[in-house]
């Protein structure tokens, strides 16, 4: 039976391992924002030294490209991009010590693997609801690549931001739940 669950960023593979497929967890502290172009100089930077970048090791990522400040919130809006653009990257970045991720959509198989692998989750959130997500994000700092625009990598820092397991370090995926149970 799903549950809710608060957690405080950053996440330990301790702290994730009883999550389940379903679950709903509300997120306080940190995440990183990072989308495609991020993922790939992230990549790049893993093999030309062997070490994430602005020690992203324990990190959780956000797939999202905010947009800047607005309504005297720290940004007007943070939705969450479509996950499986970042499927090309996501293994080693978990496999380099990414602990979670957090988007919209299915993964690749070989990304619910990985999760399995490595003790990591994906956790998905609601996508077309941007301004209000936006509302549970209380800082915003520029970290790294500002020649991306909105795919720059920003620390954001949130308060009960709400976010469903959608692959559990387990293995257990919710959509291919949800699309076995349709059928």
């Amino acid at each position: 039976m799903a549950k809710t669950v608060s957690l405080t960023l950053p996440l330990t593979r301790e702290a994730i391992a009883a999550l389940e497929a379903g679950d709903e967890v509300l997120l306080s502290g940190p995440v990183y924002t990072m989308r495609d172009a991020g993922h790939e100089r992230a990549l790049q930077c893993l093999e030309d030294t062997g070490e994430l970048p602005f020690g992203l090791a324990g990190a959780t990522l956000f797939y999202a490209g905010p947009t800047p400040a607005a309504a005297g919130r720290p940004l007007g809006s943070v939705g969450p991009t479509t996950a499986s653009r970042m499927d090309f990257a996501t293994p080693q970045l978990f496999e380099a010590g990414i602990v979670a991720a957090i988007g919209k959509g299915k993964r690749s198989p070989a990304v619910v693997e990985t999760c399995r692998e490595t003790g990591s989750i994906y956790l998905c959130t609601i996508g077309g609801v941007a301004a209000l997500l936006a509302k549970a994000v209380t800082e915003s700092e520029l970290v790294g690549w500002e020649d991306l625009g909105t795919e720059a990598l920003r620390k954001l820092t949130l308060k009960d931001f709400p976010t469903y397991v959608a692959v559990d370090t387990k293995g257990q995926d919710l959509y291919r739940q949800i699309e076995q149970a349709a059928q």
